[in-house]
């Protein structure tokens, strides 16, 4: 198998990538949500210690109450180990600061805008191996006419980090494991879902002329390869009816050509059995010469049916009155209807473009086919038509015996005869009705044949416009 074009390599692929998409993804929301959790948490922590640090500073109304004011903060903050405040005095003083109060310059010059405690912005950073997240905001305190003092507020998030750094190592581990086993889950899942391309495979492999009737089971094949399993079917069914129509015209064809070879073969062994005179020596060699003939004919038949399988008739496009070709065949079967009690019509009109010689052809054997099973005291009619749309229709009528629906598909077949036993030279080898239908598909025509009620009417389809296509 090559991976380059492998489908179920590139589906496992294509779904590995995927499933690391989504799973990237919601790993880094769990992440930032986790993240903003901590955050909210210390953002509410500090807001609680700014609550507790305004409420001491409206209490200082005097000098008496500021000079008490850093003992005053140093009793409510006790115990909070982990927690930074750094008091600075309207004159840029500081007035408190817990033991170990590291706060970045930028963040005691920073001059917050309101005096208010809220959601301010907080801020990060690190100092030695220690981090910290704070904020500063302005208070006011009791005294009257006093500037507001600026409070730094900060929380040693050295845990935080701690849990983080763990959590996205577990975090990302399991991403990077539930890729893994997503790729290989779908790995399997492609496998087992491309089975039905590799039975397909599989009966293509065991094809042959004696396994052609084997059938991929429709109903369990996956919905998408439907079409495919049907198409590969009637596939199948086409090459099984072809190999099968292959068979039997090789074997008529064998018997065509045996029958003239075999008379040929026994006459001239009866000939050369004992001495003729020169008169019985020629009508030997007239009779030998009706069979030549014939050989003749269907070898020039079967090379016409050869090329027009193969594309190679390319018809020639000029006028054709359909009329004056009909009425040219009427004159030369009139002596061979005149003896079979047979009586010739014509009506309707038309012209289409196409080579002259192969439509003349195509509706002398027509014409011929039509007489030869005419009975005596029948008739054979010929109605040319415009159904519109430009098409013209030939429609070649004659009375006589119905036709069994079953054969009527396999008129156009070679060598195929409605009754098997009619087999005389006068009738043909079988071939004017196929070498007809390959005239009329290289001018992209059709040809149809129906019959009922004692009617038998073969239907030719000519279009008026050259190159149209049914």
């Amino acid at each position: 198998m090559s991976w380059r074009k492998s489908i179920t390599l590139r589906l496992t692929l294509l779904f590995a990538a995927a499933s690391a998409m989504v799973l990237f993804a919601v790993g880094t929301v769990i992440g930032l949500a986790v993240e903003a959790h901590f955050e909210e948490q210390d953002r509410m922590e500090l807001n609680g210690k700014l609550e507790l640090i305004r409420h001491a500073l409206l209490q200082v109304r005097v000098q008496a109450d500021l000079d008490a004011l850093p003992q005053h903060l140093d009793d409510a903050l006790v115990g909070h180990h982990d927690l930074s405040v750094v008091v600075v005095t309207p004159a840029n003083q500081k007035l408190f600061a817990t033991s170990g109060a590291d706060f970045p310059a930028p963040l005691l010059d920073e001059r917050p805008a309101s005096g208010k405690i809220g959601p301010g912005k907080l801020k990060t950073w690190e100092h030695g191996d220690q981090a910290y997240r704070g904020i500063t905001v302005v208070i006011p305190t009791g005294m009257p006419g006093a500037a507001p003092f600026k409070v730094a507020v900060a929380l040693n998030i050295g845990h935080h980090l701690a849990f983080m750094s763990a959590f996205q190592r577990i975090l990302w581990g399991a991403v990077t494991l539930g890729i893994l086993l997503t790729g290989l889950l779908g790995w399997g899942v492609t496998r087992r879902e491309m089975a039905p391309v590799r039975n397909i495979a599989e009966v293509a492999k065991g094809m042959s002329a004696q396994q052609l009737h084997k059938r991929l089971p429709i109903e369990s094949v996956p919905a998408e390869l439907e079409d495919l399993a049907s198409s590969f079917n009637e596939m199948l069914s086409r090459l099984e009816d072809s190999f099968r129509r292959l068979s039997e015209f090789s074997s008529d064809l064998a018997h065509e050509l045996r029958t003239p070879i075999s008379n040929l073969m026994t006459q001239t062994q009866v000939t050369i059995s004992k001495a003729r005179t020169a008169d019985e020596y020629q009508d030997i060699l007239y009779s030998n010469l009706e069979e030549y003939e014939r050989l003749a004919r269907m070898i020039s038949d079967m090379l016409f049916l050869a090329k027009a399988d193969n594309g190679l008739i390319i018809p020639r496009s000029e006028q054709v009155d359909l009329v004056a070709e009909v009425q040219a065949l009427f004159e030369y079967y009139e002596a061979i209807a005149e003896e079979g009690g047979v009586t010739l019509a014509l009506t309707g009109e038309g012209a289409i473009p196409g080579d002259k010689l192969m439509i003349r052809r195509a509706i002398s054997n027509l014409l011929s086919n039509a007489i030869r099973y005419t009975p005596r005291g029948g008739s054979v009619k010929v109605n040319i038509t415009r159904p519109g749309s430009g098409e013209i229709h030939l429609i070649v009528e004659n009375t006589g015996a119905t036709i069994p629906v079953e054969h009527l598909p396999r008129l156009f077949d070679r060598f195929y005869r409605v009754d098997p036993s009619r087999q005389k030279t006068a009738e043909g080898a079988g071939l004017g009705l196929a070498i007809t239908k390959s005239i009329l598909v290289a001018h992209h025509g059709a040809i149809t044949a129906s019959s009922s009620q004692g009617i038998t009417r073969f239907l030719a389809t000519f279009h008026t416009t050259p190159n149209a296509s049914t």
